[in-house]
């Protein structure tokens, strides 16, 4: 045990405190049982440790960070810890890299029965398809925060200093002039926005400062998840991951029309079953977005009416060649509204419908209402913008929402 009060003080000593996300803000920390679930590199682990940081001294021990991954727990048991940790007065223990220990979510379940009264839990991990395999066995204990890369308006936080509020998608419809007149006041968005589109997503560039190691470091990252854990968690094929990354490569330089199933299977060498039950576990690895033209009756094996890379810097990350500007468009229009809102394919009545509603088409600063003419709630979100025009606005407002 005092191995690891050690290296949670070492943790404390160089957690840096200069940028705090809203979201750490916004989080319940004293639910019983909570997880903090995201992509790795998003700073699950910062937003943790800064936690701490702020509500509890250097000296205090009856809080505890440790990560899984640790030698400790190769003779160890997070039981144990669980124990040791009560007996010394323990109250609040974070958990971290979670799905490196076997079998986490049995333990956690029974730490959490034990000591339910007494003590909160805090689990985070990177690999989603364990975290939500790991739902079975804390359902309706565990309460689950999902934590996003940058939006655009953290990045200017981050990378440029510039601080600006988070907008509601009913305020940027309603009133998009008063944020656009605020940031063209303080910078030049659109410089800042293709920036962002490249590189601006995972806060770890900042270490970095290098697109080629940071597309490697994304590149690495998918190349786990196909590699190691969709065989482990999801049983796929092992034969079928170099397919899989194949087939990655083809969406990511994929103009975004209809998705024709047939053409991928040929592409890729998978049948078509298999490619559409390997989609959806991409999806849940937080890979690719699946848009349905009607989200609430897609079948599980329904095919996606469109498919679109997670996040605009994974797709320039991905791609063997140069991507398409509108697939770049589009890919962060979804990754930001997908947030918060419901997202399905518009098919003919322009590109998107959100929560029902509101529909979006997205394009350049050229792009004309022929496809949404007449539509109650219809919106041009164009590149190249810097100020709204009526109903055709700057895309980049999009990245206030959160």
């Amino acid at each position: 045990m005092k191995n690891l009060i050690d290296k949670h003080v070492s943790y404390y000593k160089k957690t840096p405190m200069n940028i705090i996300r809203q979201c750490s803000k916004e989080i319940n920390w004293d639910t019983p049982l909570m997880a903090l679930r995201g992509p790795k590199g998003v700073g699950k682990s910062t937003i943790m440790r800064q936690y701490i940081k702020q509500h509890y001294a250097i000296s205090d021990r009856s809080v505890l960070y440790c990560s899984c991954d640790g030698a400790y727990f190769a003779s160890h048991s997070l039981l144990d810890l669980a124990e040791q940790f009560y007996k010394v007065g323990g109250k609040h223990l974070f958990l971290d890299e979670i799905h490196k220990y076997p079998n986490w979510s049995r333990e956690i379940k029974e730490i959490y029965d034990l000591y339910e009264s007494d003590m909160r839990i805090v689990i985070s991990g990177s690999s989603l398809l364990s975290l939500q395999q790991g739902d079975a066995d804390l359902s309706r204990r565990c309460v689950n925060h999902d934590i996003q890369g940058l939006s655009f308006r953290e990045f200017l936080y981050f990378f440029k200093g510039i601080d600006f509020p988070k907008y509601t998608l009913e305020q940027l419809l309603a009133d998009p002039w008063t944020l656009a007149n605020e940031v063209n006041g303080k910078c030049r968005p659109l410089q800042f926005f293709r920036e962002y589109l490249q590189y601006g997503y995972y806060p770890y560039y900042l270490q970095l400062k290098d697109t080629v190691d940071y597309y490697s470091t994304i590149e690495n990252t998918v190349s786990y998840i196909i590699d190691d854990e969709l065989p482990r968690i999801c049983r796929v094929d092992v034969a079928n991951t170099r397919k899989i990354k194949a087939l990655v490569n083809i969406l990511s330089v994929s103009v975004p029309y209809d998705v024709d199933i047939k053409r991928l299977s040929v592409q890729s060498a998978l049948q078509r079953n298999t490619i559409l039950e390997y989609l959806n576990y991409l999806e849940k690895a937080d890979i690719l977005h699946l848009l349905y033209s009607d989200y609430y009756n897609a079948k599980k094996m329904q095919k996606p009416d469109k498919i679109l890379m997670d996040n605009s810097n994974m797709l320039y990350a991905m791609a063997s060649q140069p991507v398409n500007i509108g697939t770049v468009r589009e890919t962060f229009a979804v990754n930001q509204l997908a947030q918060a809102h419901l997202v399905e394919y518009g098919k003919s009545k322009g590109d998107f419908l959100v929560d029902g509603k509101y529909t979006i088409e997205v394009g350049g600063a050229d792009k004309d209402y022929t496809q949404i003419a007449d539509i109650p709630d219809s919106y041009i979100l164009a590149d190249d913008m810097e100020y709204p025009y009526g109903n055709k606005l700057p895309l980049w407002l999009l990245g206030f929402l959160y």
